[in-house]
């Protein structure tokens, strides 16, 4: 069973990617629902970051107040969403510094900086496993768009 992710979360999702990444920085936002319904993504956050061509740096200061507001409204982080300038895969990068480090953490990967339709078409999807690798997995599965 996969995640329930609201056309308007994914439609979010990408207004970000277009607005801070501009078609040519990297983008990042965090898709979080609440524990009590976690499989339906109720929220689009866009971390503070510094981005540039070939990838972006989390602001810690806003990292560690998420972090506890996360924990103020009993919500957890199911996917890291973020862009890259070309073609969609998990780099290296991308594989050893996710936000979540618990088996199943999903990071979905966007092509072209977001600038193509609002769809997961040419998207790249790594699910965190029990040995702390990520492993390409079906989007169709994991993410149900809704």
């Amino acid at each position: 069973m996969g995640y329930r992710v609201p056309i308007a979360v994914l439609a979010e999702s990408f207004a970000h990617f277009r607005r801070c990444g501009a078609a040519r920085r990297e983008c990042q936002v965090l898709w979080v629902s609440p524990w009590a319904s976690a499989q339906v993504i109720s929220e689009v956050v866009h971390p503070k970051h510094r981005s540039h061509g070939d990838g972006f740096e989390l602001d810690p200061n806003w990292l560690n107040a998420f972090w506890m507001k996360l924990a103020d409204c009993n919500c957890g982080i199911r996917a890291q969403i973020h862009t890259h300038p070309r073609d969609a895969f998990h780099s290296r990068t991308d594989d050893t510094w996710p936000i979540v480090h618990t088996p199943g953490f999903l990071s979905l990967v966007i092509p072209n900086f977001g600038m193509g339709g609002v769809n997961l078409a040419g998207a790249f999807l790594a699910e965190l496993n029990t040995e702390g690798v990520f492993r390409e997995v079906s989007i169709a599965r994991h993410l149900v768009i809704i």
